[in-house]
């Protein structure tokens, strides 16, 4: 959840956790400048006693003992960035650091006639540097000691040199100074904490919605391009790819012009302002339709590429659909009379002197008659769906049953089928619909090969890392002629005579009812049907 509504405690109220385990490289950095800092004081102090020494306060009282004490200051803080580098006990080295920065400065306080030197504010700077490093932690304690210092030192002067005890106010005041920096430097550091809490859950939510973002696009059916307002490709799906050709994605930026110019030209006259609503015809069945990022058509679009060959099979699949249920409604209206028909003609068959002319036209009732049985039978079955009792079997083992029945039914030899086993998998199939697909596929198979030995194939292959099974029914027949391949499965197109044209269509959504494709497959000679199912 992010930290926005947490509330944020009072500074005075709890002190900021440290973080986990060991501390991250910034906290380091901060501290490596801050001895930077450090080292720098010291050095100044020392170079001002040598070079204004006489016009300053710096070292009035005991100009030897100043000068020991910034020596050991310089040399203190070089040592710190040894230990610094160790990358070590980061708390433990902050607060020996603040402790000398305290005990370093009172000493020179002592050494230029006490408080009224001003060397005690440069602790100041030492606390709000130490609360902010240490993210509020332990500031109080680091103010605690510096006024106990300056207090201290006050108190030695008053007893040992008579001081002037009035200078104890100055020296009141400098220690609730550090208490108000040291509380400042607290708050400031748990402010920056809770915004460096807030901006990295951010990151985290921009970084998940960015993955989310890219996982929609690379799974919509649809070509999706994300183009900025130079017309330079910053995201693109694999359906675009498809429709546009391989992109450079090893380029830093990739030119919408360089690799569809049509499109890139309509780009630029939708950002001036051309409609495109319905979407622009570009290319080979594909329309491209703009969507602008941000409300505004100067900053760049995301580019939806539809193929217009899916959506016209789409709608082909919907008037299939439609027209499958009107059929549906029609063989159930007909089915009555066309009983009474068939009676009709049977009773005429049965009747005296009925011959010649009259007893062809009774056999082509009949005939007839039974082509419509069949036919509305189908289409009735195929209306009440049949729903699919899957089961796991082996698929070598039901075809070899399923030859063998073929073949007797049919009074072929068994020669003319070959099954070719590239795999042996179990698949999850309803037995029976199975069963009809391949009746179908086979019978169709038979009427157009040349009924030699191995002339109707059957192939079982594995696809997508053996997670489908390819199960292929290829004939040595004159294969399908092209302009009838594109209405092989709707319903009602047959070129056999007495066929009634929805075999293929029939299989085709029993197929599907099983979670199975069927699909025709060109090949140089021949006809190959495929079915592609799930592995059991």
């Amino acid at each position: 959840m992010s930290p926005v509504g947490v509330q944020r405690p009072a500074p005075w109220e709890a002190e900021v956790p440290a973080p986990a385990g060991e501390h991250p490289e910034p906290f380091w950095r901060s501290l490596f400048y801050f001895n930077g800092y450090r080292l720098l004081v010291a050095l100044l102090l020392l170079m001002s006693v040598e070079v204004w020494g006489a016009n300053l306060w710096f070292g009035s009282r005991n100009v030897t003992l100043f000068v020991i004490a910034g020596i050991g200051y310089v040399v203190f803080s070089v040592a710190c960035f040894v230990l610094i580098n160790t990358r070590r006990r980061f708390n433990l080295q902050l607060a020996l650091q603040v402790a000398a920065d305290v005990g370093f400065v009172v000493v020179m306080i002592y050494a230029s006639s006490g408080i009224s030197s001003g060397l005690g504010l440069l602790l100041l700077t030492t606390l709000a540097g130490a609360g902010l490093i240490s993210r509020g932690r332990l500031t109080l304690f680091f103010a605690s000691i510096a006024s106990i210092g300056v207090l201290l030192e006050h108190t030695y002067e008053v007893l040992r040199l008579d001081a002037a005890e009035a200078q104890f106010v100055q020296a009141g005041l400098l220690s609730a100074a550090y208490f108000a920096i040291a509380w400042l430097a607290h708050a400031l550091a748990r402010y920056a904490v809770a915004s460096e809490s807030l901006a990295e859950q951010r990151g985290i939510d921009l970084a998940n919605m960015e993955q989310v973002n890219q996982l929609v696009i690379r799974d919509m059916q649809d070509g999706v391009l994300v183009v900025d307002e130079r017309g330079v490709i910053r995201q693109c799906n694999a359906r675009a790819e498809r429709l546009l050709g391989a992109l450079a994605r090893d380029r830093d930026e990739t030119a919408l012009a360089e690799y569809a110019p049509a499109l890139a030209a309509q780009f630029e006259s939708w950002r001036m302002g051309a409609d495109d609503s319905l979407g622009t015809p570009f290319g080979n069945n594909v329309s491209a339709r703009f969507v602008p990022i941000g409300g505004s058509r100067k900053v760049g679009a995301v580019v939806f590429l539809e193929d217009q060959s899916r959506i016209q099979a789409e709608a082909r699949q919907l008037k299939l659909a439609a027209l499958g249920r009107l059929t549906a409604n029609i063989a159930h209206e007909v089915r009555n009379p066309l009983g009474a028909i068939s009676h009709a003609a049977q009773l005429l068959q049965e009747e005296p002197g009925m011959g010649g002319t009259a007893a062809r036209l009774i056999t082509i009732i009949n005939e007839n008659s039974r082509r419509l049985d069949r036919m509305v039978n189908d289409v009735l079955r195929l209306n009440r769906g049949d729903l699919a009792h899957r089961e796991r079997f082996r698929l070598s083992v039901f075809l070899d049953d399923f030859v063998e029945q073929f073949a007797q039914i049919e009074k072929i030899d068994p020669g003319v089928f070959r099954v070719e086993r590239v795999a042996d998998p179990e698949i999850l199939f309803d037995r029976s619909h199975l069963n009809r697909v391949m009746w179908n596929l086979c019978r169709n198979a038979l009427r157009h090969s040349r009924r030699g030995p191995a002339s109707i194939r059957i192939r079982i292959a594995a696809e997508r890392a053996g997670s489908t099974v390819r199960l292929d029914v290829v004939d040595d027949g004159p294969g399908v002629p092209p302009e009838t391949r594109t209405h092989l499965f709707e319903p009602f197109f047959t070129t056999a005579a007495g066929g009634t044209g929805l075999g293929l269509y029939i299989a085709r959504e029993v197929c599907e009812a099983n979670s199975a494709t069927l699909d025709y497959m060109e090949t140089p000679s021949g006809a190959q049907f495929t079915v592609r199912c799930s592995v059991g």
